[in-house]
């Protein structure tokens, strides 16, 4: 059902665009995904800069707002219940809340997971954000919006580092629903004229990264090791490389692309790359654990050069279908226009967030 035909089963309330400028009322932003790493993140970074936030999250027999509630912000936003795959839904959250800026960050957002939900993937991730945008330009089409596209979209990369123009070649439903998104945001901000853009982030953790990701896996990994555990941590592709920031710099860059006066696409990245072997050192030599490797291939192990005891082992399960191998961003357009620099390195990231895990275990 499009929006103009949920429109006419609804009462009729006055259409919405931004607030009005006059008596200088507090900014409202609505965020999608806001109990995840980056929602938690950039309703902080909100709050601080005044406005009233608003946040969307899937309605669940589980608390999921452990995030907010560790950044201390759960009492400060205002939750709605949301579904992407629900037209009607999304219609009536946009028509009931009139927002400034619009910023999705929800989504299906483990890669891994894509190859067993591609369909689901694809609903949420691609089509879900197409909902977002026609009821956005049926209702409310002064309200900026932020679409958060991802580095996977690049895939198979054709050129290094990536930057705006580089071509996408998605290896993944997570990359190729995210490339339908991105495309389709650009469509509507040519087609209808709407303040919409897209944030290509490289990959971006915190302490407040879900436990199934990669980085979380290692630092926790290795937080119970440093705490008495023997079990050592199975990774994939130990030799993957990634430009790793810290997800608390990369929201400000999506809050930045909003106050512009015409939208864009940025790409955020530190423009470092980094094998995932070299994240499990950093992390290690956080908690004084130097590691030793040896072998190669599916036979490498790391081992604790103190004790001997095996730390990190590779398990075939873990590798991809099809690998994304290399990742780097070209951020000069960023740092150009919008003013945004990291300001935390690969190595200060392993380090928060391997003593984070650290002083969780205890």
């Amino acid at each position: 059902m499009t929006p103009t035909a949920i429109a006419q089963t609804l009462p009729q309330t006055p259409i919405f665009g931004c607030l009005p400028a006059t008596g200088a009322p507090r900014r409202r932003a609505f965020i999608t995904g806001i109990t995840g790493q980056d929602g938690a993140y950039l309703a902080q970074l909100l709050l601080d800069k005044g406005y009233e936030v608003h946040g969307g999250m899937r309605r669940s027999a589980q608390d999921e707002r452990a995030r907010l509630e560790t950044l201390g912000i759960a009492d400060q936003v205002i939750l709605h219940d949301l579904d992407l795959t629900e037209m009607t839904n999304i219609f009536r959250l946009i028509r009931t809340v009139p927002v400034d800026e619009f910023y999705n960050l929800a989504a299906q957002s483990f890669v891994g997971a894509s190859w067993d939900q591609p369909l689901y993937t694809g609903d949420v991730n691609g089509i879900g954000v197409a909902r977002i945008l026609d009821t956005l330009r049926t209702l409310a089409p002064e309200t900026r919006f932020y679409q958060a596209s991802t580095s996977e979209m690049f895939g198979l990369v054709q050129a290094v580092p990536q930057m705006e123009t580089t071509p996408f070649y998605p290896r993944s439903p997570y990359g190729a629903a995210k490339a339908y998104a991105h495309h389709i945001t650009v469509n509507y901000r040519e087609s209808f004229d709407m303040h919409a853009s897209c944030g290509i982030l490289f990959n971006h953790e915190s302490p407040l990264r879900g436990a199934e990701f990669v980085t979380r896996k290692i630092t926790r990994g290795l937080a119970r090791i440093a705490r008495g555990g023997n079990a050592p941590i199975q990774l994939g592709n130990l030799s993957a490389r990634r430009d790793w920031g810290f997800a608390g710099d990369y929201v400000e860059g999506m809050w930045r692309m909003l106050q512009q006066d015409a939208p864009g696409d940025y790409v955020l990245a530190t423009g470092i790359t980094t094998p995932i072997r070299d994240f499990v050192s950093f992390a290690a030599e956080a908690l004084d654990m130097p590691l030793d490797w040896r072998g190669d291939g599916i036979d490498e192990v790391a081992t604790d050069r103190r004790t001997g005891r095996r730390v990190v082992e590779v398990n075939p399960a873990f590798f991809r279908p099809a690998e994304v191998e290399l990742l780097v961003g070209d951020a000069s357009r960023a740092r150009r226009q919008l003013g945004w620099r990291p300001r935390v390195d690969v190595r200060g990231l392993a380090t928060m967030m391997a003593r984070a895990d650290y002083d969780a275990v205890a």
